[in-house]
């Protein structure tokens, strides 16, 4: 039952070898690569199906590569939350494969752009499946050298000096992730997460001294926030959203930047929330790691909001736009996850509690974002590929000229703004409904902060969104839009990604329950010990 998790990284990964071997074959290039993004969602669909969704389903999955037993080998496991992460990386990577055939010029293409696409799929899989903490920082590391590369794919002066800053940003938070790696290794003994949550649940019988954890884990969450682009840590989105490929900002926003998401949930709720009573630092007496996680967070988030609306209010660019809204709706995932850190589980199902609750309101919101900003990223790159600009003062009268291809921008800033029955309405009314639970149940003040953010998030999209479609879009025609065509193929690729956001709102309730499965999993460290080594035993 447990085999199959590897399977849609070893696809990724084969479909990367195989499109570099065939770069003197760019049509066949192509057709591999296209075929190994629907052979990646097969795979994570039947995986996702099979251990975790089917009505006998395990509920997880564990592979020890090598048949090296946990803690000593390299362990990948498919849980609740890494299966709802996976489905969002195959859908948004299904859609940006396909745009790229038709966007990307056919030279770049087989040069490397296909290679470079699949390990990038490659590394948010390893990622996403990881059961140790040195193995994520070697994905992460496969994701920062892809994207660095993509960011300089055009090679302008304006590219070069977007791709050196995200250089340097990411391998200074690259070295902070190996430190503290070093000082957990140090301080448990271990570097499996499930043998650390069961190090840090029960830290006498272990012989460890749980107290330098905060530190180190706040460490862990600069590097987080900076791989999600959370202020302070954003100056580099603009700049690379803008820069890169339109298809592979597309992942970017929807879901290398979610790496980070979950890097949070994962350590903070599966691993560090295992210990059973407060740690104590000099200064910080009974501060656990969720107890610093909740209001940096929530600092983070809201100050997030607050840059990323008003950045997004005052461009002029589609692209620049997207880019800073994609920095104010990070900030709706990560206050629901704030809300969850400071909330206390009561007894009986997780996803009975608060805690539960607001996780999986972040992931839904997750999903809404990838899926609405995927195909607002793909809309722009097939809006200037037909006009030849994004600016908004050019783009009058687009709705008249290609009303399908300004229907599926429409639909994507519908699911921003949050209209039923669109994703966008399910994940905010999910993210107020944790603020509002919040403040009947704790913590009040951080919930009522959440909320007032969360209310001008709300107001400050609905400006942007307004600007853009009324200035980019009605009115009369300009030049650059009287003989505009949008492309065919890429209109395709778009009209299937809006569609989805509909249907995903329709049909919310297998998704909602899907993310409290999720949201079930990154709460429950016993579960997530016993599916890494089922045996227990010393350490795992």
């Amino acid at each position: 039952m447990s085999s199959p998790v590897i399977t849609p990284l070893l696809i990724a990964l084969v479909t990367a070898v195989l499109t570099l071997v065939l770069g003197r074959r760019p049509r066949i290039q192509r057709a591999t690569s296209v075929a190994g993004a629907v052979g990646y969602v097969v795979a994570v669909s039947s995986v996702v199906w099979v251990v975790v969704l089917a009505p006998a389903a395990p509920g997880a999955g564990a592979y020890q590569v090598g048949d090296w037993p946990a803690p000593f080998g390299i362990t990948l496991v498919l849980d609740g939350l890494s299966a709802f992460m996976l489905t969002i990386a195959a859908g948004v990577g299904l859609a940006s494969m396909l745009f790229s055939v038709r966007y990307v010029n056919p030279e770049n293409q087989r040069v490397y752009y296909h290679p470079l696409f699949h390990l990038l799929l490659v590394g948010v899989t390893g990622a996403f499946l990881t059961g140790d903490l040195f193995n994520l920082f070697v994905w992460f590391e496969v994701m920062l050298i892809v994207s660095y590369v993509f960011v300089a794919f055009y090679g302008t002066d304006y590219a070069t000096a977007a791709s050196f800053r995200y250089l340097v940003l990411n391998v200074l938070g690259s070295a902070l992730m190996l430190v503290a790696i070093g000082g957990l290794y140090a301080t448990t003994g271990t570097l499996n997460m499930a043998d650390m949550a069961q190090r840090l649940g029960n830290p006498a019988a272990y012989g460890v001294d749980p107290a330098p954890v905060v530190g180190l884990s706040a460490l862990l969450l600069a590097v987080f926030a900076l791989k999600a682009g959370l202020v302070p840590f954003q100056f580099w989105v603009p700049a690379a959203y803008t820069a890169a490929p339109a298809p592979v900002t597309a992942m970017f926003a929807g879901v290398t930047k979610k790496v980070g998401v979950y890097a949070v949930v994962r350590l903070y709720f599966t691993v560090f929330a295992a210990a059973p009573v407060a740690i104590d630092l000099p200064g910080l007496v009974g501060v656990s790691p969720l107890d610093f996680l909740a209001p940096v967070l929530a600092a983070m988030g809201v100050a997030s909001i607050v840059v990323g609306g008003f950045g997004a209010v005052g461009q002029n660019r589609l692209e620049g736009t997207f880019a800073y809204s994609s920095v104010g709706q990070i900030g709706f995932i990560a206050l629901p996850i704030a809300i969850a850190a400071a909330a206390t589980p009561v007894t009986g199902d997780p996803t009975e509690t608060l805690r539960g609750a607001a996780i999986a309101a972040a992931l839904v919101f997750t999903l809404h974002h990838a899926l609405a900003k995927g195909l607002l990223f793909l809309s722009t790159a097939a809006v200037e590929d037909a006009t030849g600009t994004d600016s908004l003062r050019d783009l009058g009268g687009v709705a008249g000229r290609s009303p399908v291809l300004a229907g599926t921008v429409f639909v994507g800033l519908l699911s921003l703004i949050g209209l039923p029955p669109l994703t966008g309405f399910f994940g905010k009314f999910l993210a107020f409904d944790a603020a509002v639970r919040g403040l009947a149940a704790g913590p009040g003040v951080l919930s009522a902060l959440a909320l007032i953010a969360l209310f001008l998030g709300a107001v400050l999209t609905i400006l942007y969104t307004t600007r853009v479609w009324v200035g980019g879009f009605w009115g009369p025609e300009t030049s650059a839009v009287e003989a505009a065509t949008a492309e065919p193929g890429q209109v395709a690729v778009l009209v299937a990604l809006a569609v989805a956001v509909v249907l995903v709102g329709v049909g919310f309730d297998p998704i909602y329950r899907f993310a409290e499965t999720a949201a079930s999993a990154a709460i429950d460290s016993g579960a997530y010990v016993d599916v890494v080594s089922p045996n227990g035993g010393d350490g795992v």
